[in-house]
Protein backbone atom coordinates (compact mmCIF):
# COMPACT_ATOMS: atom_id res chain seq x y z
CA UNK A 1 0.00 0.00 0.00
CA UNK A 2 1.23 3.49 -0.79
CA UNK A 3 1.27 6.40 1.63
CA UNK A 4 -1.67 7.97 -0.21
CA UNK A 5 -3.85 4.91 0.31
CA UNK A 6 -6.25 4.94 3.25
CA UNK A 7 -6.92 1.48 4.60
CA UNK A 8 -10.46 0.78 5.75
CA UNK A 9 -11.48 -2.65 6.97
CA UNK A 10 -15.05 -3.87 6.75
CA UNK A 11 -15.39 -7.14 8.68
CA UNK A 12 -18.32 -9.50 8.41
CA UNK A 13 -17.97 -12.42 10.84
CA UNK A 14 -20.04 -15.26 9.46
CA UNK A 15 -20.68 -18.56 11.22
CA UNK A 16 -21.79 -21.13 8.69
CA UNK A 17 -22.42 -24.86 8.59
CA UNK A 18 -20.71 -27.05 6.02
CA UNK A 19 -22.31 -26.92 2.62
CA UNK A 20 -23.83 -23.49 3.24
CA UNK A 21 -22.98 -20.20 1.63
CA UNK A 22 -23.86 -16.56 1.30
CA UNK A 23 -23.65 -13.66 -1.08
CA UNK A 24 -22.70 -10.10 -0.21
CA UNK A 25 -22.44 -6.88 -2.19
CA UNK A 26 -20.54 -3.80 -1.03
CA UNK A 27 -18.71 -0.76 -2.38
CA UNK A 28 -14.97 -0.11 -2.23
CA UNK A 29 -14.03 3.54 -2.27
CA UNK A 30 -11.07 4.63 -4.43
CA UNK A 31 -7.74 4.08 -2.72
CA UNK A 32 -9.17 2.07 0.17
CA UNK A 33 -9.26 -1.51 1.35
CA UNK A 34 -12.22 -3.59 2.51
CA UNK A 35 -12.13 -7.07 3.93
CA UNK A 36 -14.67 -9.80 4.53
CA UNK A 37 -13.85 -12.01 7.50
CA UNK A 38 -15.05 -15.61 7.47
CA UNK A 39 -14.77 -18.55 9.84
CA UNK A 40 -14.44 -22.14 8.59
CA UNK A 41 -13.91 -25.44 10.34
CA UNK A 42 -11.17 -27.96 9.59
CA UNK A 43 -11.10 -29.83 6.27
CA UNK A 44 -13.78 -27.67 4.63
CA UNK A 45 -13.66 -26.72 0.97
CA UNK A 46 -14.20 -23.01 0.43
CA UNK A 47 -15.47 -21.92 -3.00
CA UNK A 48 -15.67 -18.27 -3.93
CA UNK A 49 -16.75 -16.17 -6.87
CA UNK A 50 -16.43 -12.41 -7.26
CA UNK A 51 -17.32 -9.76 -9.81
CA UNK A 52 -16.73 -6.00 -9.91
CA UNK A 53 -18.21 -3.06 -11.74
CA UNK A 54 -15.93 -1.36 -14.22
CA UNK A 55 -14.59 2.07 -13.23
CA UNK A 56 -12.01 3.83 -15.45
CA UNK A 57 -8.55 4.59 -14.07
CA UNK A 58 -8.94 2.17 -11.17
CA UNK A 59 -7.65 -1.32 -10.56
CA UNK A 60 -8.57 -3.75 -7.82
CA UNK A 61 -6.51 -6.47 -6.14
CA UNK A 62 -7.77 -9.39 -4.10
CA UNK A 63 -5.85 -11.13 -1.33
CA UNK A 64 -6.99 -13.94 0.95
CA UNK A 65 -4.94 -14.52 4.09
CA UNK A 66 -5.48 -16.77 7.10
CA UNK A 67 -5.08 -15.88 10.76
CA UNK A 68 -1.39 -16.82 10.59
CA UNK A 69 -0.74 -14.37 7.78
CA UNK A 70 -0.36 -17.04 5.08
CA UNK A 71 -1.58 -16.03 1.63
CA UNK A 72 -4.22 -18.48 0.36
CA UNK A 73 -5.08 -16.62 -2.85
CA UNK A 74 -3.90 -13.45 -4.57
CA UNK A 75 -4.63 -11.70 -7.86
CA UNK A 76 -4.03 -8.21 -9.20
CA UNK A 77 -6.11 -5.98 -11.45
CA UNK A 78 -9.23 -8.13 -11.21
CA UNK A 79 -12.67 -7.71 -12.73
CA UNK A 80 -14.14 -11.15 -11.92
CA UNK A 81 -12.96 -14.60 -11.05
CA UNK A 82 -13.19 -17.66 -8.84
CA UNK A 83 -11.08 -19.21 -6.10
CA UNK A 84 -11.07 -22.32 -3.95
CA UNK A 85 -9.02 -23.76 -1.11
CA UNK A 86 -9.38 -26.33 1.65
CA UNK A 87 -8.74 -25.46 5.26
CA UNK A 88 -6.25 -27.64 7.11
CA UNK A 89 -7.31 -26.40 10.54
CA UNK A 90 -10.15 -24.44 12.11
CA UNK A 91 -9.47 -21.11 10.45
CA UNK A 92 -10.46 -17.47 10.41
CA UNK A 93 -9.47 -15.80 7.15
CA UNK A 94 -9.79 -12.40 5.48
CA UNK A 95 -10.84 -11.76 1.88
CA UNK A 96 -9.52 -8.29 1.12
CA UNK A 97 -10.19 -6.06 -1.89
CA UNK A 98 -7.72 -3.21 -2.36
CA UNK A 99 -8.43 -0.33 -4.72
CA UNK A 100 -5.64 1.48 -6.56
CA UNK A 101 -6.22 4.73 -8.40
CA UNK A 102 -4.26 5.18 -11.63
CA UNK A 103 -5.11 8.84 -12.06
CA UNK A 104 -7.21 11.70 -10.76
CA UNK A 105 -10.20 10.63 -12.89
CA UNK A 106 -10.80 7.60 -10.70
CA UNK A 107 -11.41 9.52 -7.50
CA UNK A 108 -14.92 9.72 -6.11
CA UNK A 109 -16.22 6.68 -7.98
CA UNK A 110 -16.55 3.57 -5.79
CA UNK A 111 -16.51 0.10 -7.29
CA UNK A 112 -19.22 -2.37 -6.43
CA UNK A 113 -18.03 -5.83 -5.41
CA UNK A 114 -20.25 -8.89 -5.41
CA UNK A 115 -18.85 -11.83 -3.50
CA UNK A 116 -20.34 -15.32 -3.31
CA UNK A 117 -18.93 -17.80 -0.81
CA UNK A 118 -19.83 -21.45 -0.38
CA UNK A 119 -18.60 -23.99 2.14
CA UNK A 120 -18.72 -27.68 1.34
CA UNK A 121 -18.15 -29.95 -1.60
CA UNK A 122 -17.47 -28.80 -5.11
CA UNK A 123 -20.48 -29.47 -7.41
CA UNK A 124 -18.06 -30.72 -10.09
CA UNK A 125 -17.11 -33.52 -7.71
CA UNK A 126 -20.63 -34.93 -7.92
CA UNK A 127 -20.74 -34.51 -11.70
CA UNK A 128 -17.55 -36.54 -12.01
CA UNK A 129 -18.87 -39.09 -9.52
CA UNK A 130 -22.09 -39.48 -11.50
CA UNK A 131 -20.16 -40.08 -14.72
CA UNK A 132 -17.68 -42.51 -13.12
CA UNK A 133 -20.26 -44.63 -11.28
CA UNK A 134 -23.12 -44.02 -13.70
CA UNK A 135 -25.39 -42.70 -10.99
CA UNK A 136 -28.86 -41.34 -11.54
CA UNK A 137 -29.62 -37.71 -10.58
CA UNK A 138 -31.55 -38.88 -7.53
CA UNK A 139 -28.59 -41.00 -6.39
CA UNK A 140 -26.21 -38.08 -6.86
CA UNK A 141 -28.50 -35.87 -4.81
CA UNK A 142 -28.65 -38.50 -2.06
CA UNK A 143 -24.85 -38.66 -2.05
CA UNK A 144 -24.67 -34.88 -1.77
CA UNK A 145 -27.16 -34.91 1.11
CA UNK A 146 -25.18 -37.67 2.81
CA UNK A 147 -22.00 -35.60 2.60
CA UNK A 148 -23.89 -32.56 3.88
CA UNK A 149 -25.26 -34.59 6.82
CA UNK A 150 -21.75 -35.78 7.68
CA UNK A 151 -20.53 -32.21 7.54
CA UNK A 152 -23.33 -31.09 9.87
CA UNK A 153 -22.53 -33.91 12.29
CA UNK A 154 -18.90 -32.78 12.24
CA UNK A 155 -19.95 -29.20 12.94
CA UNK A 156 -22.22 -30.21 15.81
CA UNK A 157 -19.43 -32.34 17.30
CA UNK A 158 -17.12 -29.36 17.07
CA UNK A 159 -19.69 -27.09 18.72
CA UNK A 160 -20.21 -29.65 21.48
CA UNK A 161 -16.47 -29.83 22.08
CA UNK A 162 -16.29 -26.03 22.23
CA UNK A 163 -19.23 -25.98 24.65
CA UNK A 164 -17.50 -28.52 26.93
CA UNK A 165 -14.29 -26.53 26.76
CA UNK A 166 -16.10 -23.31 27.67
CA UNK A 167 -17.96 -25.07 30.48
CA UNK A 168 -14.70 -26.43 31.88
CA UNK A 169 -13.23 -22.94 31.69
CA UNK A 170 -16.27 -21.48 33.48
CA UNK A 171 -16.12 -24.13 36.18
CA UNK A 172 -12.41 -23.51 36.65
CA UNK A 173 -13.01 -19.77 36.85
CA UNK A 174 -15.86 -20.24 39.33
CA UNK A 175 -13.64 -22.44 41.51
CA UNK A 176 -10.88 -19.84 41.48
CA UNK A 177 -13.35 -17.09 42.36
CA UNK A 178 -14.72 -19.22 45.22
CA UNK A 179 -11.25 -19.95 46.63
CA UNK A 180 -10.29 -16.30 46.29
CA UNK A 181 -13.47 -15.29 48.12
CA UNK A 182 -12.72 -17.73 50.96
CA UNK A 183 -9.13 -16.48 51.15
CA UNK A 184 -10.30 -12.86 51.23
CA UNK A 185 -12.81 -13.64 53.99
CA UNK A 186 -10.13 -15.36 56.07
CA UNK A 187 -7.86 -12.34 55.62
CA UNK A 188 -10.63 -10.00 56.74
CA UNK A 189 -11.40 -12.13 59.81
CA UNK A 190 -7.69 -12.25 60.70
CA UNK A 191 -7.34 -8.47 60.32
CA UNK A 192 -10.48 -7.86 62.40
CA UNK A 193 -9.21 -10.16 65.18
CA UNK A 194 -5.77 -8.52 65.13
CA UNK A 195 -7.37 -5.08 65.28
CA UNK A 196 -9.47 -6.07 68.32
CA UNK A 197 -6.43 -7.46 70.11
CA UNK A 198 -4.37 -4.37 69.30
CA UNK A 199 -7.08 -1.97 70.47
CA UNK A 200 -7.62 -3.97 73.66
CA UNK A 201 -3.92 -3.81 74.50
CA UNK A 202 -3.84 -0.09 73.65
CA UNK A 203 -6.77 0.74 75.92
CA UNK A 204 -5.28 -1.37 78.70
CA UNK A 205 -1.97 0.50 78.43
CA UNK A 206 -3.88 3.77 78.79
CA UNK A 207 -5.80 2.22 81.70
CA UNK A 208 -9.08 2.98 79.94
CA UNK A 209 -10.32 -0.56 80.52
CA UNK A 210 -9.52 -3.28 83.03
Amino acid sequence: ETKKMASVRLCFLVFLFGGSGYSITFNVEPGTKKCVKDEVHKDVLVLGQFSLTNVPMQKMDITIVDSQGHTLYQREDISDGKFSFTTEEYELFDICFTSHVKGQHGYGQPREVKLILNHGSDPKKYEQLAKAEKLKPAEVELKRLEDLAQSLVHDFAYMRAREEEMRDTNESTNSRVLYFGIFSMCCLIFLAAWQLIYLRRYFKSKKLID
